[in-house]
């Protein structure tokens, strides 16, 4: 397998219906002729760059003032693409302070940084929380024992106006069972609540098809089984060592586009994005600079049944 430090060709590595991935990286491929017309036309920016950490790590991040003049001068770039009604969806994972069991601000400094410089909204925070992540840091939590394990990252949701176009109804989850019962028999206590909040006798007799989901997402990302590991493993290719779950990017790309929105991921990695974005019928985008992650992450389609069109100049498994 060709080594990421190996200089790399640029160019359209794969194509599907609905989208393109392209090799190279995210500054001078939309900065490129084909993907300057997408300026203005983009819904949906989703996309998790990596993480904002104290020290290096094997997928390329940047650490400390670098990370914040880098990922600052990418606000500009990316609000160049948003439609005026569009959103940015930023993941930023957490940061420890070097040989200290203490947490960084790093993550926090990046995020106003990023937000301050192309003047953006903050419009929600979530947290992706999962609950089978391995402990972390272990030096402070399986060896001194002194905290308890890292389990979530927060992910933040941005976008040029207060008022970007959402829908809560696109991503409704099922009832629980006491709401099922309430439907069913309309008995509950109305009034005023101690929050000084005034219920109505009917407030909640009427069913809606689901229930508004809350800004903490849950999900764990430790099957074996699926058709990108099961591609990797027959390809002798290393997985992308940090994989974004695929029920977090359709839960954003069912609530800030619609079918044929664009959507644009700058950091495709192992292209969760484009694959969620196929799935949904949304026209996508994303980029990336390492092959290896774009070659792997041409079983997402290929295991499910998407037809794919590959450039293997640029793809083939040397």
């Amino acid at each position: 397998m060709r080594s990421i430090n190996k200089k790399l060709n640029s160019g359209v590595c794969y194509s599907t219906k609905q989208g393109k991935y392209y090799l190279g990286s995210c500054e001078a491929v939309l900065q490129s002729a084909k993907l300057r017309k997408l300026k203005g036309k983009v819904k949906l920016i989703f996309t998790s760059p990596p993480f904002p950490l104290n020290r290096k790590k094997r997928y390329g991040n940047l650490v400390g003032e670098q990370y914040l003049k880098w990922l600052s001068n990418l606000a500009l770039l990316f609000s160049d693409f948003l439609a005026p009604h569009g959103s940015i969806v930023i993941e930023l994972g957490n940061a420890w302070t070097p040989g200290s069991p203490t947490v960084s601000t790093l993550p926090m400094e990046a995020l106003l940084k990023f937000k301050q410089s192309a003047n953006l909204h903050l419009c929600q925070e979530f947290i992706c929380y999962n609950p089978a992540r391995l402990p972390s840091p272990a030096q402070w939590v399986t060896v001194d024992r002194i905290r308890v394990k890292d389990a979530f990252t927060r992910i933040w949701w941005l976008s040029k106006t207060p008022y970007p176009d959402a829908n809560n109804k696109r991503i409704l989850v099922e009832y629980s069972k006491h709401m099922k019962k309430l439907l069913k028999d309309g008995k509950y206590n109305s009034g005023i609540r101690p929050s000084e909040h005034k219920i109505g006798k009917k407030s909640f007799c009427k069913n809606n098809g689901g229930a508004i989901p809350p800004n903490v997402l849950t999900v764990s990302n430790v099957s074996s089984k699926n058709p990108y590991l099961d591609f990797c493993r027959s390809k002798n290719i290393i997985p992308h060592p940090a994989r974004m779950p695929v029920q977090i990017a359709e839960f954003f790309v069912k609530f800030l586009t619609k079918k044929n929105d664009i959507v644009l991921d700058p950091f495709g990695g192992s292209n969760v994005t484009g694959f969620a974005s196929e799935e949904l019928k949304r026209r996508w985008v994303s980029i990336e600079l390492n092959r290896d992650y774009i070659t792997s992450s041409l079983g997402r389609f290929s295991g499910n049944g998407f037809k794919v069109k590959e450039n293997k100049r640029l793809t083939k498994i040397l």
